[in-house]
């Protein structure tokens, strides 16, 4: 099982955290988190980043390791987090992926290698200038040339993936359609066995969406916010347009009151939630747990460890009575 992981996916609020570290602690296991903005430090409270009591139960990754300044591109996740998976495998321990950013996921357990990650700054600067000054459609066009195919998926306003297309063409001499298919015909980098959370019924999935919005106000979301502004992050930053934040910027301002803020969230969180199980729901050999209206982690427990015992995987020696009863 030499690159053997185990993966933990579901829409926001439906229990991966608790349960990955339940099956870390089964499974001799550490955490790789697959969440695009828990990776930054500070955002803790919107992000509903494990808590510091609960890093201790398991080996953590990929948490804290940015700056909110930075923006992360998915090339510098995989990269980084297939460095970590590959030191875990090699000290004998299972890596537990465990978030609901899909394309992380995907990307990671693929290899996919994101044209061999080239990328030339001053390409790109010149590229997006040129967006800018012709327009997408025009952009567009140009792509269609040499690329109509990945030409046929893009809009005129998708301009990141727009200039990406271009430049690895340019970069590279192939197509960024090229690309993907020679991702496609290579083995993967990792086995993966993907476990997928989610309700049985989506109204109770949108009740805890809800119930857990207005305990990130409880827990301080907005000072959270508020800190992260004082201390000169701009509020344009790509990760101050995550949900949660970009409408807790709009409440300080006193643009919009603090209630109609939490309900926009509340609204955001849905739409996040229901893309991710229409991401989630394309995984054609995951094992899914459907909760019924509150999650029962012992019965998931149950459940997660026959389906990876089937797969080859064996448990250390930690009582069942131990895990669950562990404070959280």
């Amino acid at each position: 099982m030499t690159n053997s992981i185990i993966v933990v996916a579901g829409p926001t609020a439906s229990g991966k955290t608790r349960l990955g570290i339940e099956l870390a602690r089964r499974f001799d296991g550490e955490i790789v988190s697959a969440d695009s903005m828990q990776l930054y430090r500070g955002m803790d409270v919107g992000t509903a980043k494990a808590t510091k009591a609960e890093q201790a139960q398991a080996v953590h990754h990929m948490i804290d390791v940015a700056d909110p300044a930075e923006s992360w591109s998915v090339a510098r996740y995989v990269q980084e987090a297939g460095t970590v998976c590959d030191d875990i495998l090699a000290r004998g321990r299972i890596p537990i992926l465990v978030g609901g950013t899909g394309l992380y996921i995907d990307s990671l357990v693929s290899g996919r290698d994101f044209a061999d990650n080239q990328e030339d700054r001053s390409l790109r600067t010149a590229l997006e200038a040129d967006f800018d000054r012709l327009g997408g459609e025009a952009m567009l066009q140009a792509l269609a040339a040499f690329d109509p195919a990945r030409a046929a998926k893009l809009n005129a306003g998708d301009k990141r993936r727009i200039v990406r297309a271009i430049e690895i063409y340019r970069l590279t001499g192939k197509t960024a359609t090229e690309h993907d298919e020679e991702t496609r015909r290579r083995p993967p980098r990792f086995d993966a066995a993907r476990i997928v959370l989610n309700y049985r019924d989506r109204a109770d999935l949108y009740a805890r969406i809800d119930r857990r919005v207005t305990q990130m106000a409880e827990d301080g979301l907005f000072e959270e916010v508020e800190r992260l502004l004082a201390s000169g992050l701009s509020a344009d930053c790509t990760a101050m347009q995550a949900i949660g934040y970009k409408e807790a910027v709009l409440a300080l301002r006193g643009e919009i009151a603090r209630d109609e803020a939490l309900d926009l969230i509340r609204q955001g969180s849905r739409r996040y939630a229901k893309r991710q199980i229409t991401w989630f729901g394309r995984w054609e050999e995951a094992h899914r747990i459907l909760w019924e209206r509150e999650p029962d982690f012992e019965a998931g427990l149950h459940s997660s460890t026959a389906f990876l015992q089937s797969r080859g995987y064996h448990e250390v020696n930690v009582s069942l009575h131990e895990i669950l009863m562990t404070e959280r």
